[in-house]
């Protein structure tokens, strides 16, 4: 790095040099609203920290501050004020942490102002100084809440490789601690009868497969607050009543083959029901593995279908996948003056005649469930602090209502949360974007998951 080190103790002495070189100065003030709204503090603080271009008085002012944009706004006018290598601090920083989009945005503002100098220093060429800075980690917790989503394919990636801020509705400190209500007594006499049976102890076998760190060829980013959907629904799972198994960060190989070994367990002859909980990165019908390659949906239904999991024949199979489908962003439509609510069409109902059969036959596949994150073609949103739209949704609602609404009336009021959910993040096209859940079944009765019945 062809930079000329000057000794703290002269620095002071020499005047235009105690503070930030006016070239730097610039191209902050010239970004100084797109790093208000992006920057990711959480970890940043703690490098310039250990640069020593912040106090822990600094950190503390900044963290006091209401706001993730309050706090960026802080920081960007104490940064100016740390001498003439808090700038290149500044972009190592962002670079460690993994924001090297908004490096590369001063950077680029920097060449060109019209006084940079011949030999500003660059990341991209840092000479023989500094650490190898393509070698990143991403096991960090990024906590302001920003909004991305499920990224889907690699030209999406390119032109998306900015996390985009959303402030006004997933400000807060993530999601509260789960407690589910019990199913009262009475409400459990008069409609188990009526239902699948839910009695057994465990309820069921759940797993909760969740991929963050990605490491294949399609370049797919680290699920900054899959970490949170992935303990929300241990937790939530385990409240109802489930003994529940975890996979996390799985090529497509090994969900594969884990799936089915979980599939094929003793224990689903004892229990009445299942859940499989599918997080990461997806397309339309297919999640990705963190190799970066996919297991089709269609092949996770099959393993556990009438023919292939005759231990959980005629007993309800919940999946639930936060995933893309797609790469849309759904940029919603402006609602007319007036409610107008359609219909849904009745459903046709057919009568093949009934046949004697020496032996009853299923279906390939019945009694299964599954909720998506959003619609075919489009992405699902994630928020790095409180995580997936869709799992906080589904966590909140099961464990309000599932003591006396059974599941399909719940995906709906899932579906009708993420409806009013919108992203802020303007000058983006995540700004006001909306997203859609949806689900399909073939359940043949009502699912009340009756949790704390009948006693023990």
């Amino acid at each position: 790095m062809n930079l000329t080190v000057v000794p703290a103790a002269s620095v002071c002495r020499v005047p235009g040099v105690c503070g930030m070189h006016p070239d730097h100065q610039e191209a902050l003030k010239k970004n100084r609203v797109v790093l208000a709204k992006q920057l990711l503090l959480s970890e940043l603080l703690e490098h310039l920290l250990e640069k020593d271009v912040i106090t822990l008085e600094m950190r503390e002012l900044i963290q006091a501050k209401v706001g993730s944009f309050s706090q960026n706004v802080e920081l960007l006018n104490l940064l100016p004020k740390r001498g003439p290598q808090a700038f290149e601090a500044f972009c190592v920083a962002l670079r460690e942490t993994k924001q090297s989009h908004l490096e590369d945005l001063l950077l680029t503002t920097l060449r060109g102002l019209q006084h940079v100098l011949p030999q500003v220093w660059s990341p991209r060429n840092p000479g023989t100084a500094g650490p190898d800075f393509l070698q990143l980690s991403c096991d960090y917790d990024q906590s302001p809440p920003f909004l991305v989503c499920e990224s889907c394919s690699p030209h999406k990636q390119l032109r998306l490789s900015t996390d985009t801020v959303e402030h006004s509705l997933d400000n807060g400190d993530g999601s509260p601690c789960l407690q589910v209500k019990p199913c009262t007594p009475e409400f459990y006499q008069t409609h188990y009868q009526l239902a699948y049976r839910l009695q057994s102890r465990p309820r069921g076998l759940a797993l909760v497969l969740s991929n963050v760190h990605f490491t294949g060829e399609k370049d797919l980013e680290f699920r900054s607050g899959g970490d949170v959907d992935h303990s929300m629904l241990v937790t939530l799972f385990k409240l109802l009543g489930y003994s529940v198994h975890v996979l996390l960060d799985q090529t497509a190989q090994e969900m594969q083959e884990k799936l089915q070994d979980f599939a094929q367990l003793p224990a689903h002859r004892a229990t009445d029901s299942c859940i499989v909980a599918l997080l990461s990165h997806g397309v339309e019908g297919g999640i990705y593995g963190v190799d970066g390659k996919l297991l089709q949906l269609q092949e996770v239904f099959r393993l556990f279908d009438n023919a292939n999991c005759p231990s959980l024949q005629n007993k309800p199979k919940m999946f639930f996948v936060q995933a893309c489908r797609g790469d849309e962003t759904d940029r919603g439509v402006d609602q007319q003056d007036g409610k107008h609510h359609a219909r849904s069409p009745e459903c046709e109902e057919s009568d093949a005649g009934e046949e004697v059969l020496l032996k009853v036959r299923l279906p390939t596949r019945s009694d299964m469930i599954c909720g998506y994150a959003c619609l075919r073609g489009t992405a699902a949103m994630r928020n790095t602090k409180r995580g997936s739209w869709y799992i906080e949704a589904l966590t909140q609602v099961f464990s309000e209502r599932a003591g006396d609404t059974h599941v399909a009336d719940m995906l709906v009021k899932v579906n009708a949360l993420i409806k009013e959910r919108e992203g802020y993040a303007p000058g983006t096209e995540f700004h006001r974007c909306k997203e859609m859940s949806e689900y399909c079944s073939t359940l043949c009765q009502h699912l009340y998951l009756f949790p704390g019945h009948p006693p023990t």
